[in-house]
């Protein structure tokens, strides 16, 4: 598929998995005949944690000079960090990221919350001239170390956006195609976009749901570069015949994680 090792990644991006993910993508790697060094991840995630994240696409860039995200079902939250940290994205018509709004691990329950609805719940209370009880009972209840917490994932997510888009969703991006069309792409240009990006992507009032579909045209409304592959006969059969019949056994036996690659012994 497109060329490249194919690995397929279900489930949510949690600081648990991550020597599994690095371990499995270790060995596609030695197991791999292909001269290309190319990744094609098929990803299907509700999200999870951006330092995860950031740990994964080390992995991933560490063993391939090239990254392809294809996303059939939906790639939500920090999976939506994690595409932008490829060179190419691959969607169609029915697929989906979205709003970004990294999870964060609590220190003392391990689990995982999302930051920028605590964030802006914060920020929505602070702004009211009047408080009501529910707000002051809100507004005493916060843990100032937790909102801390919360506002380092908020930035760490809006830096490894810009970072990745420049360094690699940007990087074939020499010349402008609509706006003086043919004149050379700036560095600065290039970063004005990406922090444009990030903005627009973790902006809930925009949205007004982390849970927001964010399918071909509102990502391309924002000017992110989608390969879209609705029209492309053999491409869309190619990859729903690999993503169905594994998405259908997963959700059939109510599977949490599981990675796949034709070389190597599922997990």
């Amino acid at each position: 598929m497109l060329g490249s090792d194919v690995v397929f990644y279900h489930g949510q991006i949690h600081p648990v998995l991550f020597r599994t993910f690095r371990d499995f993508i270790e060995e596609v790697k030695i197991k791999s005949e292909r001269k290309e060094s190319t990744i094609s991840v098929v990803l299907r995630t509700v999200g999870g944690s951006v330092e995860t994240t950031e740990r994964m696409v080390g992995v991933l860039r560490k063993h391939y000079a090239a990254v392809n995200f294809i996303v059939p079902d939906m790639a939500m939250s920090a999976g939506t960090i994690f595409c932008m940290s490829g060179d190419r994205i691959f969607m169609d018509y029915a697929s989906s990221l979205g709003p970004v709004d990294p999870q964060v691990q609590l220190p003392d329950t391990g689990d995982l919350v999302p930051a920028l609805e605590y964030i802006d719940k914060v920020a929505e209370i602070a702004k009211k001239s009047k408080l009501n009880p529910a707000d002051v009972v809100m507004l005493k209840s916060i843990d100032l170390a937790k909102l801390a917490l919360f506002e380092q994932a908020r930035n760490l997510s809006m830096d490894l956006l810009k970072e990745w888009l420049v360094n690699y969703k940007f990087k074939y991006w020499t010349e402008h195609q609509t706006t003086k069309p043919g004149t050379k792409v700036t560095k600065e240009e290039r970063e004005s976009r990406a922090a444009q990006i990030a903005d627009d992507l973790s902006d809930h009032e925009k949205w007004r749901s982390h849970g927001r579909n964010l399918d071909i045209n509102k990502l391309e409304s924002l000017r992110i570069k989608i390969d879209d592959y609705s029209d492309n006969k053999e491409l869309s059969e190619a990859i729903r015949g690999y993503n169905d019949p594994l998405t259908g056994y997963i959700d059939r036996n109510a599977t949490l994680f599981y990675l796949h690659n034709s070389n190597v012994k599922d997990l």
